[in-house]
């Protein structure tokens, strides 16, 4: 059933090429629940020759599509967040929150939990508007031009890589993203607090 769903769906923006691509992008930064990686490999694997354009596309539309559920979060507050989230993943996004300060949008990037949590969160928190967007670049971009990367270089062959190891790569690097996220706090803790604070 769910299968069927995205499968829908994904056929239905693939019928406006670029632009369902970069539409589907920026809903689900913002509201919607199907990612946009299923459409971007699809659409890469057909033509391995744009795939890092779509990645472009992909991470453009996301990061326009994170500011706008930024907005939505700063104007609707917690109750919205509470409504659609669990009371576990609020606090899972709450400790990233007062752990990493808006380096927890970039970790957002690579988790489980979908992204547009951490949009709304983010404009329910206050995070800094320049640090959310920045962090959104950094997240968005290394996810969707990794996938972009190794179909450009594979081609089809990378169907199979992408389908059995690219949760274990993306885990990877979000372990990476982590670590420099704790030496740069701790290397310079005074330009840190103030670069990527939660003060608006």
């Amino acid at each position: 059933m769910i299968n069927d769903i995205i499968q829908n769906v994904t056929e239905f923006f693939t019928e406006y090429g670029t632009w369902g691509l970069f539409l589907l992008s920026f809903i689900e930064s913002s509201f919607f629940p199907i990612p946009p990686d299923i459409l971007l490999i699809a659409m890469s694997l057909a033509a391995p020759h744009l795939a890092l354009w779509y990645a472009f596309v992909t991470t453009v539309a996301s990061v326009l599509g994170g500011m706008f559920g930024y907005v939505i979060g700063a104007k609707a507050g917690r109750p919205l967040l509470q409504r659609w989230v669990s009371p576990q993943q609020i606090d899972k996004i709450d400790c990233l929150y007062q752990r990493y300060g808006g380096w927890a949008v970039a970790i957002a990037g690579f988790t489980p939990i979908p992204y547009k949590l951490f949009t709304i969160s983010a404009g329910v928190c206050g995070i800094n508007k320049t640090v959310f967007i920045i962090a959104s670049i950094l997240s968005r971009g290394a996810r969707f031009f990794l996938e972009g990367t190794i179909i450009f270089i594979l081609g089809a062959k990378a169907k199979y890589l992408l389908e059995n190891y690219f949760e274990v790569i993306t885990l990877g690097i979000a372990v990476l993203v982590v670590l420099c996220c704790w030496c740069y706090k701790n290397k310079g803790k005074g330009f840190s607090r103030n670069l990527w604070g939660s003060g608006k």
